[in-house]
């Protein structure tokens, strides 16, 4: 069995990318804190690699900003690949099947696009990123108070 569910909160904003004709990713660091405390009585934490596809990377993006609170669930995996200076790169992250929006930031700038993968792709143009920030969902002004999301 591989499942993991976590809680914590986004330690920058995440951004997506295009990986191939159609398909978006988005990948953030999760800040969870440790239940105890360490000898000089802080409180430490863990910083965990995430991932998620599709259009839950899209709703993570659009509607999660730097030091949002969510909860994550999905499975571990680990990969690795290799540096032009051949050493070798592990990387274990969680990939995501379930994000929960708990008490969401607003993100600081509007751009949900980022960098262009390392592997060379070309980043996703400005006008394609207004494009996808559309939402046909609205929901009345009555049923926002007290949901989590909004």
């Amino acid at each position: 069995m591989n499942h993991v569910a976590l809680v914590g909160r986004l330690t920058k904003e995440p951004m997506l990318r295009k990986v191939t004709e159609g398909r978006v990713q988005a990948s953030f660091v999760l800040a969870i804190n440790r239940n105890f405390r360490n000898q000089k009585g802080e409180v430490d934490a863990d910083f965990v690699l995430c991932t998620v596809w599709g259009k839950l990377a899209e709703n993570t993006v659009k509607h999660c900003g730097k030091g949002s609170l969510i909860g994550i669930g999905g499975r571990i995996q680990s990969r690795s690949y290799e540096k032009e200076d051949k050493s070798r790169v592990y990387i274990t992250e969680v990939v995501g099947e379930d994000v929960r929006f708990i008490l969401t930031k607003k993100r600081e700038n509007d751009s949900l696009y980022g960098e262009p993968l390392k592997n060379g792709q070309p980043s996703v143009q400005q006008a394609e990123a207004e494009k996808k920030k559309e939402s046909h969902f609205n929901l009345p002004s009555k049923e926002k108070e007290g949901l989590p999301i909004f």
